[in-house]
């Protein structure tokens, strides 16, 4: 098994992240893909931040970081939206929900 630092892009910091939310391989991670990875992350109180979930995808696809452009970039940004909407603001009032998205609020337990 390798370590999840074995993937471009993934430091001591990330790996941390990854690892307190039971990703603990590069194999979990590439079979568990960006999507789920981040929503595990979101769900285990991580704030969420939109550079670190396109950073995810960019070191699963073997890209650098900053390759993410243009429409693939709207694309993901979208794709964040959702998963940082449904990951963990389910408890949430539509006010604190959308507090949440502009990043005013905390996630729940913090």
């Amino acid at each position: 098994m390798a370590a999840l630092t074995s993937i471009k892009n993934i430091g001591p910091a990330f790996e941390a992240s990854l690892q307190s939310v039971g990703i603990t391989t590069a194999e979990e991670l590439r079979a568990l893909g960006a999507d789920a990875a981040y929503a595990k992350l979101l769900e285990g109180g991580s704030k969420p931040h939109f550079i670190g979930y396109y950073v995810l995808h960019m070191a699963l696809q073997g890209r650098p970081w900053n390759d993410c452009k243009g429409e693939e970039k709207k694309a993901l940004r979208r794709q964040f939206d959702k998963i940082k909407a449904g990951s963990f603001d389910a408890e949430r009032s539509e006010l604190e929900r959308f507090l949440n998205q502009i990043g005013v609020v905390d996630a729940p337990g913090k």
